[in-house]
């Protein structure tokens, strides 16, 4: 016979069991703390992610205001993931104040110079191994806060157990969603303090490779920002350049097609759903289908995929609500496989660390022209992995 409890009735079984017991077990999610229950109470300790920031964004953290220039300023942030954190959420107070032991925090945060923050990346790479020796930029899109964008970026740190250096890379979007239009031209006004980004940590001291996620509005300032940087003559960041994984593109098809003929396809990847709501109303918007809302299950579709030469990774049936335009990183599933490919051993450096010796890169640099596309899928179209094959 089969015993149920409820999470109160089994509470109260284990107060009468242990009546030395003052107060309810943990609870964490939908399971219980058994190792705080039965372990002396010793409490789990949260995670800190460490995460490199540079922002476009004029005066306090998330201001909506764009630096003089476009200059980028650079910060290290460390945030604070609490140990109950469940894959694909960000976990954050309804009201009042955040608990570190139940949501994201911001723990601390150092403002660097352009000098400290070329040091501090190449200290943080110096002795890390293989594909640890890698970074990854994340890009936010529309409507969204320095904050939203900071605790994204830890989510998936950690949900992809990455380990290498994260950065973030935020312009000053309003957080509005009538601002539509001000975004953009924000995310334009940006472009060269991306680009700078780009090639600063590409020629970093020990780097393995330059890896990319961006998401909706910050896939094409990316896009934008790399056929800037194949103009003027590194289509591949010196040859660093790895994954650059696009979801959710809210791009234009046919400038998307413009973008991707100054690049190499093969490192291109695109997450797409038919259902995403936002790319809908930007594409009433803006009088064009987006490059998110592809349909790889329609025949007109997949023959465009198949010109484009990119990998697509149809996620429509993964959406966690109404919108669907978050499912790359709300959908544990989609998590992992990003994680998979970020994580899969390059033969011809898998042993090689980053050492910093008065400058010198060490590292082995692949002949002219080479492209590393060992860790990334054929181009065409490929179904996101079931949750068991991506473990």
């Amino acid at each position: 016979m089969a015993w149920k409890f409820s999470k109160a009735a089994f509470a109260g079984l284990m107060l009468t069991l242990a009546p030395g017991l003052t107060s309810a077990p943990a609870v964490a999610g939908d399971g219980f703390n058994l190792g705080a229950l039965f372990g002396g109470g010793q409490k789990q300790s949260a995670y800190t992610a460490e995460i490199f920031v540079a922002s476009t964004r004029k005066g306090g953290a998330n201001s909506t205001e764009l630096t003089p220039g476009g200059k980028a300023r650079f910060a290290l942030d460390y945030v604070s993931v609490p140990p109950d954190h469940k894959p694909g959420s960000i976990e954050r107070p309804a009201f009042g104040g955040a608990n570190p032991d139940h949501h994201f925090v911001l723990q601390s945060r150092s403002e660097l110079d352009d000098d400290e923050f070329r040091e501090q990346l190449a200290a943080h790479l110096s002795g890390r191994i293989g594909v640890n020796r890698d970074v990854l930029v994340y890009v936010h899109g529309f409507n969204t806060s320095l904050d939203d964008a900071r605790f994204r970026l830890a989510q998936i740190v950690v949900d992809t157990h990455f380990g290498g250096v994260p950065v973030l890379f935020t312009w000053p979007s309003k957080a509005a969603l009538l601002a539509y239009g001000a975004d953009k031209e924000s995310a334009t006004a940006s472009r060269d303090a991306y680009l700078n980004l780009l090639d600063t940590i590409a020629q970093t001291p020990g780097l393995g490779r330059v890896h990319i996620l961006a998401h909706s509005m910050g896939t094409w300032l990316t896009m934008e920002t790399l056929r800037e940087a194949a103009l003027s003559g590194s289509p591949d960041l010196h040859g660093k350049l790895g994954n650059v994984m696009l979801a959710a593109p809210d791009i234009d098809l046919s400038v998307f097609k413009q973008q991707i003929a100054r690049l190499d396809p093969s490192h291109f990847s695109v997450y797409v759903s038919k259902d995403d709501r936002a790319l809908q109303v930007s594409a009433s918007l803006q009088g064009d289908r987006r490059l998110g809302s592809l349909d790889p299950g329609s025949d007109r579709d997949r023959k465009l995929i198949e010109k484009l030469g990119v990998g697509v990774y149809d996620i429509s049936d993964l959406a966690t609500n109404l919108i669907g335009h978050d499912n790359y990183a709300d959908a544990p599933q989609v998590v992992r496989q990003i994680g998979a490919r970020l994580e899969k051993p390059r033969a011809d450096d898998a042993e090689t660390q980053a050492v910093i010796d008065a400058g010198a890169d060490r590292t082995p640099k692949p002949p002219p022209g080479q492209i590393d596309s060992q860790a990334l899928p054929p181009p065409g179209t490929e179904p996101v992995p079931a949750p068991a094959a991506a473990q």
